[in-house]
């Protein structure tokens, strides 16, 4: 992860990260574990937030109103503290869709539009989390995005195909959560999100990967580009719950109902760490929303 701070996770990652064969593929996967009670799985660690102030970014539909611009960069631990995903930073205007009909354009709208959210989880698949979130999810008939890390995907392939059973989307959420990919060559991002995609492709037994998610915001026009290409519309988000600073459930509730104004992407993990929280917040959160006439939608494609 890139450039961790005293305000990363609480669980840092406890070796750095080591290169294995996948496919006969190179793929970076973190070695750090997870020490809390709570359950395996990598700890995914997130950079301090910086001050930006809300800027306008032609990569969002609708754009933001005007103001100054944000220093490039990561965005920040997951998002600007105007609850967006740091896509100011996503400079370059976006080519016109692909063969596939898949924009470039980084989506903050869901597909039914009107007065609808989409749910979406990252960091996952987890052993321990993502059953649980699962199940709350069915409970109130919600349908989500699970954006996850290809080699986690890779470990658990059961997980992955209950997700698709269970009428999920997936998404790519690159293959070592890397929040400076930005920074980083072409080719490296190329196989961050490609080798990430096969992965969670080939562990969900076919079901495709429809959105790709830049970690932290790191969108450029090439990996934009690049998932477009092959079938990936790059993914926003909103609002940001920051749940996985595990701030209290009623800090997360709280958060999503005073952000909803930025737009519909709701942001939620399932991995890194415990996700206690989260899943009680989305037992309060779900009804909620209904009863405040809010749809469930997912992200427009």
């Amino acid at each position: 992860m890139a450039r961790p701070t005293a305000h990363t996770r609480r669980i840092a990652i406890a070796t750095a990260a080591a290169a294995v064969l996948t496919g006969g593929v190179a793929a970076a996967v973190f070695l750090g574990s997870d020490t809390s009670a709570d359950g395996p799985g990598p700890a995914l660690a997130h950079s301090s937030a910086k001050s930006h102030a809300p800027g306008r970014s032609d990569d969002k539909p609708g754009g933001r109103p005007s103001g100054p611009a944000r220093p490039s960069g990561p965005g920040g631990d997951d998002s600007a503290p105007d609850g967006s995903d740091g896509s100011a930073d996503a400079t370059g205007a976006a080519g016109p869709p692909g063969s596939g009909g898949i924009s470039e354009t980084i989506d903050h709208a869901t597909e039914s539009g009107g007065k609808s959210v989409s749910i979406t989880i990252d960091d996952g698949p987890s052993p321990v989390w993502t059953p649980k979130i699962l199940a709350v999810l069915k409970q109130y008939g919600v349908k989500a995005t699970f954006c996850m890390i290809g080699p986690q995907a890779k470990a658990d392939p059961a997980m992955v195909k209950k997700v698709v059973a269970d009428g999920h989307r997936l998404c790519d959420h690159t293959v070592s959560h890397d929040e400076a990919m930005n920074k980083k060559s072409v080719d490296y991002q190329s196989t961050e999100v490609l080798d990430a995609q096969k992965m969670i492709e080939d562990a969900a037994g076919g079901a495709k990967v429809q959105y790709f998610r830049a970690p932290g915001g790191a969108f450029t026009p090439d990996n934009r580009h690049i998932a477009a290409a092959h079938g990936m519309r790059p993914l926003g988000w909103n609002v940001d719950t920051k749940d996985w600073k595990q701030p209290g459930t009623a800090t997360i509730v709280n958060t999503v109902k005073r952000e909803l104004k930025n737009g519909p992407i709701v942001l939620f993990h399932d991995g890194g760490g415990s996700r206690g929280q989260t899943v009680a917040a989305l037992k309060e959160l779900l009804p909620w929303l209904a009863e405040e006439g809010y749809t469930f939608s997912f992200p427009a494609v």
